[in-house]
């Protein structure tokens, strides 16, 4: 009614005022990182904080970590490289397993499935010793291929997956049968689509799990022109462990491309929660 003022959800009105504060102190070493990567080195541990440095020393300083004795330029690429065709493989492998253990019926599915599933409780440090002997016996130990090939196959991707296929209604499968497509055409024009945003956010997921995997290349790469991020940044901070501000430097650096990463695709993210709630 008009003249009626709706009164005030104190207690929502509380609960944001809460997770706002939350949320600013979660963000305060995000932003004290950012802010010394612009300072100068002496700036760095003055008392009280300069949240706003007196004097700017940025383009020095990422200068220094992206064109300097460690070039980050070469690491990201290799990174990048790394990162983005595991990503691509594993999505397409992951999303016709999952199809294919929730899709097509064939005798002993489940039991193999329960096999394949086992393999994901067995730790990844127990099987690295056989890795090396195998990857140096075949040729690609200290390239990126074995480090791809290492990230390709996933377990959880192919779990994950496979619980949004399911939710796919048998119907949709069957008239595509009525109508002569196959398994890999019934895969691609119709169970694709319709899972999209869970493919998507296992896509955003294998990314930042590629792009942050310090121990595989650790183990399986030598040459320094090979490094990616993880490692190259451990290898920065031991060279300049003294200069806090190029270390900040190097830290923004890094994460610029996850946070690329998921502002873009966070809209996915979402809609895969919420297919993955709504299904069946």
């Amino acid at each position: 009614m008009r003249g009626i003022a709706m009164k005030p959800d104190w207690r929502k009105v509380a609960v944001t005022a809460l997770l706002f504060v939350v949320s600013i102190l979660f963000l305060l070493p995000f932003i004290w990182m950012l802010v010394t990567s612009f300072k100068i080195e002496k700036d760095v541990f003055v008392y009280p904080i300069q949240w706003i440095p007196k004097q700017w020393n940025a383009i020095a300083n990422y200068k220094e970590v992206w064109f300097g004795d460690y070039p980050f330029y070469v690491y990201y690429l290799n990174s990048i490289k790394v990162a983005v065709i595991t990503t691509l493989i594993s999505c397409t492998t992951a999303s016709l397993a999952a199809y294919g253990f929730s899709k097509v019926r064939f005798k002993g599915s489940k039991a193999l499935f329960v096999i394949v599933l086992a393999t994901y409780m067995v730790p990844n440090q127990a099987i690295l010793v056989p890795q090396f002997i195998l990857y140096r016996n075949i040729g690609l130990f200290d390239s990126h291929l074995g480090l791809i090939i290492i990230g390709s196959f996933s377990v959880l991707g192919t779990f994950m997956l496979r619980q949004f296929f399911m939710g796919i209604h048998q119907e949709y499968i069957e008239s595509a049968k009525v109508d002569g497509a196959g398994h890999l055409r019934t895969f691609w024009s119709i169970a694709m689509p319709l899972v999209k945003p869970a493919v998507a956010t296992y896509a955003i997921l294998r990314f930042i799990w590629t792009w942050n995997d310090y121990q595989n290349p650790l183990i399986f790469l030598r040459t320094d022109k090979l490094y990616t991020i993880p490692l190259a940044m451990q290898k920065f901070t031991s060279m300049s462990g003294e200069f806090y501000s190029l270390i900040m430097a190097g830290a923004v650096s890094a994460i610029i491309p996850l946070l690329i990463v998921f502002i873009v695709g966070q809209k996915n993210v979402i809609e895969g929660i919420a297919l993955g709630g709504v299904k069946g």
